[in-house]
């Protein structure tokens, strides 16, 4: 799965426990009638992939969807997801730009030329 829009905000890098466990967080804008606000998390190695990217920057990343199940200390059983990247790509800041027009006055001579041609039409 795949989620675009603009970077929002980019934390830095932390680190966790004794065994070394990384974990940087990003949110995503979406552009789209109703603009949400997506958390995606960026684990071990992959944290480094956010190292080039900035906020307001255009992007879309690769996600996975991630659930875990826990069972609290009174019995309960609930269910916590989380939003896991695993590669981000830069948007094409502007679109690309529109040939020159040609002058007026060459719209005019094709003009004059097509009409012409329709003279020369029998009906």
């Amino acid at each position: 799965m795949e989620v675009a829009g603009k970077i929002k905000w980019l934390d830095e890098t932390k680190t966790y426990g004794s065994n070394g466990f990384r974990k940087r967080e990003v949110v995503i804008t979406t552009e789209e009638q109703y603009p949400q606000h997506i958390l995606v998390e960026f684990v071990q190695d992959k944290c480094d992939l956010l190292n080039s990217f900035s906020e307001g920057q255009a992007v879309k990343i690769g996600i996975n969807l991630r659930g875990r199940e826990w069972v609290n200390p009174q019995g309960e059983t609930k269910y916590f997801n989380s939003v896991q990247g695993w590669r981000i790509e830069g948007q094409a800041a502007a679109a690309p730009e529109m040939p020159p027009m040609p002058p007026a006055s060459s719209f005019e001579a094709s003009n004059e030329k097509d009409k012409e041609v329709e003279d020369d039409l029998p009906f």
